[in-house]
């Protein structure tokens, strides 16, 4: 199975670099619940959605290739900015890691909804996946079919996440506090099945990890759990 979706990864990179041929992109904006606005990037258009939760060092431009594979495999993908960063405001934005961003990626998920997605899962990067894990938290049963975490865990209680979940950290990520797969270990502990730790050498954190050389290693994971056929958890 993994040799399957390598397959495929490998093809549409292929086609990506050597047709020259891009999914269009356009910028979209919609509100939040507490009178937020946030603008995000669409590529690609099916009904299978994922939204791309940027880090703190990041942006939505920051996912453009990632956002163009997965396009290319059949997904419509958003990447949001969250409130503080580019246009995208809301109450907190000053102090984006003290907001609410949670309620933007919910936002987010609704957005794809309304546009005609059947599902819709979330790729979240270090503090986007922290915002991602909440969203799952607050939503309503079924709205998020699973989450990617990069580098990253919900900073609610794990157990209380409502989807699928797949946690990628690199061994020797480390932050200020000491290194990060701890915490994320014990999180990934508590979440409930379906869910998958994979553990990478090294020490890139979360989007970082596409600056490596594990970038193809983690985007053929994403790909293969964002397309398997899973049971509800």
């Amino acid at each position: 199975m993994r040799f399957y979706f390598a397959r495929i990864f490998l093809a549409i990179a292929a086609t990506l670099l050597f047709t020259g041929l891009a999914p269009a992109q356009q910028t979209v904006s919609f509100p939040t619940e507490d009178g937020g606005l946030i603008f995000a990037d669409i590529y690609g258009s099916g009904d299978r959605g994922v939204v791309l939760a940027h880090g703190g060092r990041f942006n939505k431009e920051s996912w453009a290739p990632q956002a163009r594979i997965l396009a290319a495999a059949g997904f419509k993908v958003l990447a949001l900015d969250l409130r503080g960063y580019g246009k995208s405001h809301g109450p907190g934005d000053k102090s984006p890691m003290d907001a609410p961003l949670q309620l933007d990626v919910l936002a987010a998920v609704r957005y794809l909804a309304k546009s005609g997605a059947k599902t819709v899962s979330i790729v979240g990067g270090s503090m986007g996946g922290g915002a991602a894990g909440d969203a799952s938290v607050i939503s309503r049963p079924g709205e998020i079919d699973r989450i990617v975490f990069l580098g990253a865990s919900p900073n609610e209680p794990a157990e209380k996440l409502k989807c699928a979940s797949l946690f990628i950290v690199a061994r020797d990520d480390t932050s200020g506090d000491g290194p990060r797969l701890p915490g994320i270990q014990k999180q990934y502990d508590k979440a409930p099945q379906p869910k998958q730790l994979i553990i990478l050498n090294g020490s890139a954190h979360a989007q970082y990890l596409f600056q490596t050389d594990q970038a193809d290693r983690v985007m053929q994971e994403i790909l293969r759990f964002l397309s398997a056929k899973q049971p509800a958890p």
